[in-house]
């Protein structure tokens, strides 16, 4: 990661007034706002969004709102941010223009399998008052029939029966919670991942941890922790050696930590906390009384089209959304996706119409400047089909809407997750149930009909409905047979042209 500049001058070498060029530097002294929040997840996403938040929010309106970020599976991150003093900076891309900002908000980094007790301390410490996450779907470690906590979870058994070394973020959420309930210290755990309810499906995983491990102490979790719900919105790619490189050439400084983004950025949170929080509103967040209208727009349109790009793309040998985008045909094929089998089952939030949010859309995957790989975006597909296909198809199948876009996008995922792409090339599938979905497709030997049925078995994706509508399964098993027959690209052409108007 580091070969391309390694020569060069590390971030933390240099005060923010030695950086180069035209670099926003922060505006609160570093060194006098004490930690009062941990984030679990301190990865791209944080940087890109959390992070810059929060610093608006001390700068605007002060307080002791540093961060101290963990790491739950990987040193990775800890090490790229350690040897420069926890800076990093942020670009923000939008086509040939830029803008580079250094943040200063992290001040600590923990690893979690080095020393988890060393970051349920750190939760602990009655001076923190927020906890946010960005774990990603399979960190919540859910049973998908039960909206509860997957107790065969080999992670979650392995943290009943070893709670003082925990390895998942609800097993550390529920070691830090004990000893915050002792010392009567109130605390707010805000999830900032991908998920419908994301603060309900937080709290009935954390309670039935803590139920299983000791009945007898849930009764303090709602009055000393409280869970919201939000809904965040940046696109943010995984950061590339190019990217540094050019980070490196507008700053001066090797930033091994680097993040580029987009200049669009979006926070509706729950206003649902136990004690004081950073006024994230200075950096324009909207707290409101329900999130969920906020959260099904941008599930469905956003993440919903994003997924489509992503496996679409991909069999097409589009390495980049924008790539993809670039094509006339997915551009419409994307655009009457979202208007037309997706926006009847979405309710317009306020001040947000879906016309103009869709057009947004648009432009945002069109941005040649983000690199964001179909590769990255077809990771875990498994964990985000429920919330991004799977309930539109349920409620297009109740309207008796249209499906052929969606059934096109999920024979494309089942094509994905064979583990080989239309050429014959391996696919690098990604995917808690990567073994389990390539045996699948194996055993239904390429025909449309039984791919069709064997996919939409999987309960955890699909639940025990879908397979049962015929509708919906002719659908699926006709796109599979289209994409087999014809490839993605004459896929999508076609079905631009039976649907069209």
């Amino acid at each position: 990661m580091t070969a391309p500049c390694e020569n060069a001058p590390r971030l933390s070498e240099a005060t923010p007034a030695a950086l180069s060029g035209d670099v926003t530097r922060p505006a609160f002294d570093r060194a006098a706002a004490a930690i009062g929040q941990v984030h679990l997840g301190a990865g791209a996403f944080f940087k890109a969004h959390l992070a810059p938040y929060t610093q608006t929010a001390i700068e605007e309106a002060g307080g002791d709102w540093a961060v101290c970020g963990a790491s739950l599976r990987s040193p990775d991150a800890r090490d790229a941010l350690e040897p420069q003093d926890n800076l990093f900076t942020v670009t923000e891309k939008d086509g040939d223009s830029a803008q580079t900002s250094l943040m200063t908000i992290l001040k600590d980094m923990h690893v979690a399998p080095e020393n988890p007790a060393a970051l349920i301390g750190a939760i602990a410490d009655p001076a923190i008052k927020i906890v946010t996450a960005t774990i990603t779907e399979k960190g919540y470690c859910l049973n998908p029939a039960s909206s509860g906590l997957d107790f065969d979870h080999p992670d979650v058994k392995h943290d009943l029966e070893n709670p003082a070394a925990p390895k998942t973020a609800i097993g550390l959420l529920a070691a830090a919670i004990h000893k915050r309930v002792a010392a009567r210290a109130p605390l707010t755990v805000l999830s900032c991942d991908n998920l419908p309810g994301n603060g309900a499906l937080f709290k009935n995983a954390v309670r039935d941890f803590i139920m299983e491990a000791d009945p007898g102490a849930t009764a303090a979790l709602d009055e000393f922790v409280r869970f919201p719900s939000s809904m965040v919105d940046r696109i943010t790619p995984a950061t590339t050696d190019e990217d540094r490189r050019e980070v490196m050439t507008r700053t001066g400084l090797f930033d091994a930590a680097a993040v580029v983004t987009e200049p669009f950025t979006q926070w509706v949170i729950e206003d649902d906390f136990v004690a004081e929080r950073p006024q994230w509103e200075a950096g324009g967040a909207l707290l409101a009384a329900d999130v969920a209208p906020y959260e099904t727009a941008k599930l469905r349109l956003l993440n919903g089209a994003h997924s489509a790009i992503a496996y679409l793309g991909y069999l097409m040998g589009c390495e980049t959304v924008s790539d993809a985008m670039a094509r006339p045909d997915v551009a419409a094929f994307v655009r009457a996706l979202q208007e037309d089998e997706i926006a009847p089952t979405v309710p317009a939030p306020a001040n947000m119409p879906l016309g103009p949010y869709i057009e947004d859309l648009a432009q945002r995957f069109r941005n040649p400047a983000l690199k964001h790989r179909t590769w990255q975006i077809a990771m875990d597909g498994s964990q985000k089909l429920p919330q991004r296909w799977v309930k539109t198809i349920r409620a297009q199948l109740e309207n008796s809407g249209p499906l052929n876009r969606l059934s096109l996008a999920v024979a494309a995922w089942t094509q994905y997750v064979t583990g080989v792409d239309e050429r014959g090339t391996p696919i690098d599938v990604r995917d808690p149930m990567a073994t389990r979905l390539k045996r699948i497709g194996a055993e239904a030997g390429g025909d449309p009909a039984e791919q069709a049925r064997a996919f939409l078995s999987i309960r955890e994706i699909f639940g025990t409905d879908l397979i049962q509508s015929a509708r919906f399964t002719q659908t699926l098993e006709n796109a599979i047979a289209l994409l087999r027959g014809e490839g993605a690209e004459a896929a999508v052409k076609k079905v631009n042209r039976e649907n069209a108007g």
